[in-house]
C-alpha cells in the first residue's frame, strides 16, 4: 500500500518546511534518534558531524518554530557515487503516521538526483523494523522500481552478540 498524494500534502501542511540540517540541529536530531526507540543511537558528537559533513545528503522537517521534528540522514557511497545510502530515519512521535518519513525520503532523493545524479538507494533494516520495511517498500512502489533484499551483516558479526542481522535494501535503478 502506498501513500496517496493527498497524504503527502497533509504531511507537508503540518510542518513549516523541509530543510537541510545545520550543525545547530545536531542535538535535536540526536534526541529524535534516541526517542525513536528503534534506531541504534550514535554519540551526540556524531550527529553534529553528520549535520556538518553530510548535510547535502540529509534532510530535516521543521515545525512552525523551526525545530526539527523528523530527519533522514544519508551519504553517497564512495565506491558507487550514484548510490545514496540512507543511514537513519526518525519522526517525532507526535508527527508519526502521516506520511512525513516518505515525504522526506522523496524530497531527499529528488534533491540528490538534481544535484549530482542518482541511480539507486540503499539502506539496511533489521528484520523486526516494520516501519522501515514499509517505508522503503512503498518508496520502491511509488517510484515503480525494483527492491532487492539480502543479508548484509549477519547478527553474529556484531560484538555484542545479540544484534539481529542487517538486511540490505537495494532500490533501483531509479528513473531519471
Amino acid at each position: 500500500m502506498t501513500a496517496a498524494p493527498a497524504d503527502f500534502a497533509r504531511a507537508r501542511s503540518e510542518f513549516l518546511r523541509i530543510d537541510t540540517p545545520r550543525v545547530e540541529d545536531g542535538a535535536a536530531i540526536w534526541r529524535l534518534a534516541r526517542d525513536s526507540e528503534v534506531l541504534d543511537l550514535n554519540s551526540s558528537y556524531s550527529y553534529l558531524l553528520w549535520c556538518r559533513d553530510f548535510a547535502a545528503t540529509s534532510v530535516v522537517a521543521r515545525d512552525e518554530n523551526g525545530a526539527p521534528v523528523a530527519f533522514v540522514t544519508g551519504y553517497i557511497r564512495p565506491d558507487r557515487p550514484e548510490t545514496l545510502v540512507v543511514w537513519q530515519v526518525a519522526v517525532d512521535r507526535a508527527h508519526r503516521g502521516r506520511g512525513l518519513a516518505a515525504t522526506l525520503l522523496d524530497a531527499l532523493t529528488t534533491r540528490v538526483a538534481a544535484a549530482q545524479g542518482l541511480a539507486s538507494v540503499e539502506t539496511t533494516v533489521t528484520p523486526d523494523n516494520t516501519a522501515s520495511d514499509r517505508l522503503f517498500t512503498s518508496f520502491a512502489q511509488r517510484h515503480d522500481v525494483p527492491l532487492e533484499r539480502e543479508v548484509l551483516f549477519d547478527g553474529g558479526l556484531f560484538p555484542e552478540g545479540t544484534h539481529l542481522p542487517e538486511v540490505l535494501y537495494r532500490i533501483g535503478p531509479l528513473h531519471a
